[in-house]
């Protein structure tokens, strides 16, 4: 089972270390991931020999508290934790703050020549000087008695942390300086002045109290870019409708939308967020889903379609079932995903986590050794040696170190969720920028998944319309893929054709079927051979076209050839540009394809990778396999079922987003759009994000290399340079700070592989003959390539200066109305179309 709980008192990596060893040594624990940022803990255990009270008690045992995740929130809605401790920091700050800034200017100003009041001058006031210092940082010690109670609690159950060394450094200031208190009243009353006054420059309270408030100072920083790097979260779940209108019992009914339950009718209206995942049963609309797929372009909706919730209609009124409610959403599971990457270890901070754990008791045997060697051997009064012990307890807080990874595995993951990237755990992130070899599945990765007419080429004395008009005739009548492309191909170029009767179909060969101009064959080659129709002209053609992968159909009317269409599974837009930049960034690139060897060779070719064909889908994984045990780092894109396997066996699994539910739960990155560019998008973050860690590891570790020798003062023999508490405590803050502000760089991530010029689409080839010559005194030309009225008028000019010749162009119409005179052949008025740069597609 795994459960989720949430953790208090943690404060820096080294708790985070210690709870986790201390659940993890619990028998049945299978793992354990302990996220500082979230303060929040998964574990996933065997209920059969350990219980929830077991994890619970294993957490308060080492000086933590620990509660099921939900348990402790009211009914009412959710609060913003983040906002709570933020203000509850600038609380503290603004106090802490009230007190420093009146002990500071007693303790420290008469150095900088600034007054005081009488009563604080003189041997004879020493003790009021004294003790107003100590009434003055009690206060401060009281608000920020968290560093004390969890520091010292911790240090008890011997695991100290970032809090035992700020609770060890500033009580030691205190206790020393009320020593120095008790010193100066005995001299003071055995008439000692001279004593009693060197006492009273020995006083510390000013450095406890500073340190108390610049630590706070810094968390409350560290407070703030912790609720930037959940942002996307947070935008994500303002991105939820709080009410849905739904149809209950005949009437509308708006209700909170946690009532809406799977089966319900739900009506939204223009402008509204979709409350809830379901499929539209009246109506249509444009859903901008922008929000969840990253797709800029509102998508166009209709009865059947399923719908997104928290996308937002734009325009049309419908109405839907709701299949997904509650935690079920798209937009429910996606914020889950997120925040399960956020809270997930990547392999490189377990480095951290390790070095967190047995760093803070070394730190406080090297403060001890250093101030008990300066006190003894470097000849050197006891305040100096206890200042060195408390700056080198202060500076070695290894706060930076615990936020390096998970700072920017959350601002990592949230970024990738802008992009419609969801990274299911920080392990995939840190491992996608190691891959070396990606492999992708064709169809539906590569392809669009659905064959399209590629290529038109009309026999001789054809036009395209004419063609056109008699394929989608006879197709419109078959459900066969192929026939579908057909007829949509048609629609799309706008020729009007009637549906055709009799349908009859020889197996191996295709399909004929009666029009209004007779009988009209759709087939093969073979088809036209055994009927007596010479396709002699494009038969070469057609063998190039199959060569290249596609499937061409011939189609003859009443006996006579008019052309071929040949069909195939295209290129997405960005699959070109995909594999291009793969290559460009060192990445091999495969192809895994169940499809014919040709189809897929010339696909390859095409791409420019290696092609493996007709392979089942536990050859994919076999594939897979094969490139592993060669050293490759694996990534594999898939978007079916068949890919499942090979998606689990992958070093990065990546789902694209159209895909079926298997494929999703089988990978760990999956793409919202369809798009392989954000497959590159995702490699590129997790460079970006892997570097960004090791730029704040390399500042965490490097700022206590150079820290700690400055504070024991290792260099004060030969440069006499000696840290200050102070300074010590400002630095430790300001280096947490650091390292967050590096890590939220990442929000300015930009691909560097931007979308810019799209591939050419496959351009729709035609083959223009001697078209059949048409009498009449009145035609109806339809032209392509005219796109604005310099174009109509330049086709107009052409062919009012014919001879016999009068002719009316309609842009909207893309057509031209000839008049003629006398006989002129349909050639001429083609020609000379043609000559003024377009083309004619039709007459009628």
């Amino acid at each position: 089972m795994k459960q989720k709980f949430d953790v208090t008192g943690m404060t820096c990596s080294a708790c985070s270390a210690h709870v986790e060893k201390s659940v993890r040594k619990l028998e049945g624990v299978a793992s354990v991931n302990v996220n500082l940022l979230q303060n929040s803990m998964v574990v996933e255990y065997d209920e059969g020999c350990l219980q929830i009270p077991d994890i619970i008690h294993a957490v308060e045992s080492g000086g933590y508290g620990a509660s099921v995740q939900g348990e402790q929130k009211s009914e009412a809605a959710p609060q913003n934790v983040a906002a709570e401790e933020m203000a509850h920091m600038k609380r503290r700050l603004i106090a802490s703050f009230c007190f420093l800034i009146p002990l500071f200017y007693i303790s420290m100003g008469h150095m900088m020549g600034a007054p005081l009041p009488a009563f604080l001058l003189g041997d004879e006031n020493v003790m009021i000087f004294a003790l107003t210092q100590l009434f003055l940082t009690i206060p401060v010690m009281i608000i920020n008695k968290k560093y004390y109670v969890v520091g010292f609690k911790s240090l008890w159950n011997r695991a100290p942390n970032m809090d035992s060394l700020i609770a060890l450094g500033s009580a030691a200031s205190v206790v020393y300086s009320v020593f120095a208190i008790y010193s100066m009243a005995y001299y003071l009353g055995h008439g000692d002045l001279m004593t009693a006054h060197h006492y009273g420059m020995e006083l510390y309270f000013e450095s406890a109290a500073m340190i108390l408030t610049l630590i706070t100072v810094g968390k409350y920083m560290e407070t703030r870019s912790k609720g930037k790097t959940s942002e996307a979260i947070s935008k994500l779940m303002d991105l939820a409708p709080k009410k849905a209108m739904v149809l209950r019992e005949g009437r509308e009914q708006e209700i909170p939308v946690e009532e809406v339950v799977s089966g319900d009718v739900v009506i939204v209206r223009p402008g509204q967020s979709i409350p809830v995942d379901g499929k539209i049963i009246e109506g249509f609309s444009a859903v901008d889903e922008s929000a969840i797929t990253g797709e800029s372009i509102p998508v166009e909706k209709q009865t059947g379609d399923t719908v997104i919730g928290a996308t937002v209609n734009k325009s049309g009124y419908f109405k839907m079932t709701a299949t997904r409610v509650g935690k079920d959403t798209t937009l429910s599971q996606i914020i889950a995903l997120v925040e399960e990457a956020g809270a997930s270890k990547a392999p490189i901070a377990k480095l951290a986590d390790k070095v967190s754990g047995v760093f803070v008791p070394v730190v406080i045997t090297i403060a001890v050794l250093a101030a008990v060697i300066w006190y003894f051997a470097g000849n050197q009064p006891f305040s100096f040696a206890l200042s060195i012990g408390i700056a080198v307890l202060v500076i070695s807080c290894p706060c930076a170190l615990g936020l390096a990874t998970p700072t920017a595995i959350m601002v990592g993951t949230g970024k990738g969720a802008e992009y419609g990237i969801l990274v299911k755990s920080a392990e995939s992130l840190e491992i996608a920028h190691q891959v070396q070899t990606v492999v992708l599945d064709k169809t539906g990765t590569l392809t669009e998944g659905k064959p399209v007419v590629t290529d038109v080429v009309t026999a001789k004395g054809i036009l395209r319309n004419r063609l056109l008009r008699q394929a989608a005739a006879v197709e419109s009548l078959s459900e066969h893929p192929l026939a579908e492309a057909i007829v949509a191909y048609a629609r799309e170029k706008e020729v009007d054709f009637v549906s055709a009767n009799d349908l009859r179909a020889t197996a191996g060969q295709g399909i004929e079927a009666q029009t209004e101009q007779g009988l009209v064959l759709a087939g093969n080659l073979k088809m036209m051979r055994e009927r007596g129709i010479s396709a002699a002209e494009l038969e070469e053609r057609a063998q190039a076209l199959a060569e290249e992968g596609k499937t061409p159909l011939f189609f003859a009317e009443n006996g006579v050839l008019l052309g071929l269409l040949a069909l195939a599974d295209t290129l997405k837009p960005t699959s070109k540009e995909a594999v291009d930049a793969f290559h460009s960034m060192g990445i091999d690139v495969v192809m895994l394809t169940g499809d014919n060897r040709r189809t897929a060779a010339a696909i390859g070719k095409e791409l420019g990778i290696e092609v493996v064909a007709e392979v089942l889908p536990q050859d994919k994984e076999r594939e897979v396999r094969r490139l592993q045990e060669r050293g490759r780092k694996v990534a594999m894109i898939g978007d079916g079922i068949n890919d499942a396997p090979a998606l689990m066996r992958a070093d990065v699994g990546i789902a694209i987003g159209a895909g079926t539910d298997v494929a999703m739960e089988s990978a760990d990155i999956i793409l919202m759009k369809s798009d392989l560019m954000d497959a590159v998008t995702a490699i590129e973050l997790s460079h970006a994000t892997i570097r960004n860690i090791k730029e704040n590891l390399f500042w965490a570790f490097f700022y206590n290399a150079c820290g700690i020798p400055l504070a024991a003062g290792v260099f004060y023999p030969l440069l006499e340079w000696k840290l200050n508490p102070m300074f010590a405590a400002a630095a430790m803050s300001f280096s947490s700070a650091f390292v967050v502000g590096n890590a939220l760089r990442l929000k300015l991530f930009r691909p560097k592989f931007a979308k810019g010029k799209q591939p050419e689409q496959t351009k729709h080839t035609e083959k223009k003959e001697e078209p059949k010559e048409e009498m009449g005194m009145k035609k109806v030309l339809k032209i392509e390539g005219m796109m604005c009225t310099h174009c109509t008028g330049r086709v107009e000019k052409a062919l009012n200066e014919m001879d016999g010749v009068s002719a009316e162009v309609s842009l909207e119409g893309k057509s031209a109305t000839v008049t003629l005179s006398k006989d002129i052949s349909d050639e001429e008025l083609v020609k000379t179309v043609a000559d003024a740069g377009y083309e004619v597609v039709d007459i009628q």
